[in-house]
């Protein structure tokens, strides 16, 4: 039996969890970076590294694929496509020792419904063009199975957020906000959870199947920053209504959309139990944990 071998393409926050998951359990880990200072780094971690962006395919893809058992891609596409697809779909296409793919997306294929709840069936209506691409995306990646049957699995994850990306840590750095929309919810995941749903997908693996990622308590951002405060003891920033909230674009950009989105998927299918059911335990389990 082989050794198992996950290949990323883009090692991000997410992946990367992922990868030192199975790292832990003894596979072999390859990942894209685009630096030779990243590549170095990652090499000195144990990881075989590849240098990969767009404009830049892998130099020998047979040689880096070869003995790939498992896939990660987590790599967004840009103005021009999905760079892993436009580059090195052939290449996957022939990857004959390849059990379970797995592409990283986002709830945003959604767009906005009011506030109303989706699921896995719902009709994607994207509102940016960033959504646009992730739903263009999607497509190719479903394509390479059907056409070539490669074990492709769709994640459509909420926002993510752990140690060192949550409202404690912007609590933290003082860059916290609590911005005031009525009416307005986000959906929220845990990186532990993404990583948890990950592997029961690869036990349980369903080609072409789509998942959505996010856990069980949709919740207005300013309720989440409340709650780190109160966690860290500090008196909360104040609430500032939308209008008068100064956000970048593409933090404002977040709220055009609202929805509620369905996880029973992963539960009934994968047996996925959430370790983080709602951002008060994954909050709380951070802070206990000092990080």
């Amino acid at each position: 039996m082989t050794d198992p071998r996950l290949f990323v393409f883009g090692p991000g926050y997410s992946a990367r969890v992922f990868a030192d998951r199975l790292r832990a359990e003894g596979w072999r880990i390859a990942a894209t970076c685009r630096s030779e200072e990243k590549k170095a780094e990652l090499e000195a971690q144990g990881i075989e590294a590849f240098l990969f962006d767009r404009g830049r395919p892998l130099a020998d893809a047979k040689a880096a694929l070869a003995g790939t058992t498992h896939l990660l891609v987590s790599i967004p596409p840009d103005g021009k496509g999905d760079p892993v697809l436009d580059q090195h779909a052939r290449d996957l296409a022939d990857l004959r020792t390849l059990d379970w793919a797995g592409y990283l997306s986002t709830t945003g294929v959604y767009g906005d419904t009011g506030g109303e709840w989706v699921s896995e069936a719902s009709w994607l209506k994207p509102t940016g063009e960033r959504q646009k691409r992730r739903v263009e995306a999607e497509r190719g990646w479903l394509n390479l199975y059907r056409q070539y049957g490669v074990p492709m699995h769709l994640f459509r994850l909420a926002g993510i957020y752990g140690p060192g990306r949550s409202a404690i840590d912007s609590v933290r750095d003082g860059i916290a906000k609590r911005v005031d929309k009525p009416g307005q919810v986000f959906c929220r995941i845990h990186v532990d959870d993404i990583a948890g749903t990950l592997r029961a997908s690869m036990a349980r693996p369903t080609l072409g199947a789509i998942y959505n990622v996010a856990d069980d308590l949709p919740s207005p951002s300013h309720e989440v920053v409340e709650y780190a405060c109160r966690l860290l003891g500090v008196e909360p920033p104040p609430l500032v209504p939308f209008d008068q909230a100064e956000m970048s674009p593409m933090a404002a950009s977040f709220y055009t959309d609202c929805r509620r989105v369905k996880n029973d998927r992963i539960k009934r299918q994968l047996g996925v139990t959430l370790s983080y059911p709602d951002y008060r335990a994954g909050l709380e389990a951070q802070l206990a944990a000092g990080l």
